[in-house]
């Protein structure tokens, strides 16, 4: 089931660092990020894919399944990394105004790993 992982932040009077490194459960071969979103994203899993969830401003919602289990999940902090394992049907929603999303991917994109059918 996906969970959350706190990211070491160090900060002092200059700000904040977070950092990722080590923490991953996966090699990064492929990011990007979502932002200016008005609807509902995702709905889908994956055969391969890992991913790693950071909102680096504002908030979203993220709802997983993963066949057994139902949790949703609030990115509100860059401290905090959202792991989802290829098994999570996941969407990502409720995005405040001038979030962005970002996210780590296990594999290079390939649309043979997507799944979009939703479990019952």
């Amino acid at each position: 089931m996906a969970h959350i992982i706190n990211l070491p932040t160090f900060g002092d009077s200059r700000g904040s660092l977070t950092v990722v490194e080590k923490l991953l459960p996966f090699e990064i071969k492929r990011f990007y990020y979502i932002y200016d979103v008005f609807f509902k994203r995702g709905g889908h899993r994956h055969k391969k894919t890992t991913q790693a969830l950071i909102s680096l401003g504002g908030s979203c919602e993220i709802y997983v399944h993963d066949g057994l289990n139902e949790e949703v999940f609030l990115l509100d902090s860059p401290c905090k990394c959202l792991i989802l394992n290829p098994q999570d049907w996941h969407t990502m929603d409720k995005f405040s105004k001038g979030s962005t999303l970002l996210v780590f991917a296990s594999e290079y994109y390939d649309k043979d790993d997507y799944i979009d059918e939703e479990y019952r």
